[in-house]
């Protein structure tokens, strides 16, 4: 799918995508960030995975020293740098976020919040691993999907996204069980608690699984230090 949001659902469409949202999935989306900015305050360099036009950043930037954003659409880079205009400590770079090429173990921590893991169209256990590979030794690494129990409330959001015009008519007898498919071919998927416990103990990290506001599961870990 990340070639679907660089060529139709970028920039200014993608903030659109946010402005018509309603209140539960603004309450949603509140609560995400709330739960992050708990988790990253008072931190050095933060590394946001998938950051769009710079939404997530910008709540982060005043509660951290520095935070980088990494996408791959240059689109949507090019509206971030607008949009964090009046932001002093932010940094934008185009890159794939499953092999982004920046040094390892250089933050604390690593985010891939609002389901970015089924966004992207790469392979989860690759992405994960190049998040845990890029933080710091006892960093933290944040990722964060939908929980079933927003489903209604997404369901009817993605319902307005189409009727705007940002996303292909959806396929209503084709959406369900956590997956909205358009016929224009866009899916939106999720990642459950147990699919992120397993795919963190495939890099020997069992995460710690949390539901924030019946609407998002975060998987959380510590880095592991560097054995002597």
């Amino acid at each position: 799918m990340s070639g679907y949001y660089s060529k139709h659902l970028s920039g200014a469409r993608l903030q659109k995508v946010y402005d018509l949202a309603s209140p539960r999935i603004r309450q949603y989306l509140r609560a995400e960030i709330d739960h992050v900015l708990e988790a990253v305050s008072g931190m050095n360099l933060v590394l946001e995975l998938g950051c769009g036009y710079g939404r997530v950043m910008k709540e982060v930037a005043p509660h951290v020293r520095r935070v980088v954003g990494a996408d791959v659409s240059g689109s949507s880079l090019r509206y971030a740098v607008k949009f964090l205009d009046d932001v002093s400590n932010c940094d934008l770079v185009c890159t794939d976020a499953s092999r982004t090429g920046l040094r390892a173990n250089s933050f604390d921590p690593v985010i891939c919040i609002q389901n970015g893991i089924s966004a992207f169209g790469v392979g989860h256990s690759t992405l994960v691993a190049e998040a845990v590979r890029l933080a710091r030794p006892g960093g933290r690494v944040l990722f964060s999907s939908y929980s079933p129990g927003i489903w209604e409330a997404r369901l009817d959001w993605f319902r307005a996204q189409s009727a705007a015009g940002l996303v292909g008519e959806l396929d209503e007898t084709r959406c369900r069980a956590g997956t909205i498919i358009c016929k224009d071919g866009f899916q939106s998927s999720f990642v459950s608690g147990d699919e992120f416990s397993c795919l963190f103990r495939s890099i020997d990290q069992p995460p710690r699984i949390r539901e924030i506001d019946g609407s998002s599961i975060f998987a959380e870990i510590s880095k592991k230090p560097k054995e002597d």
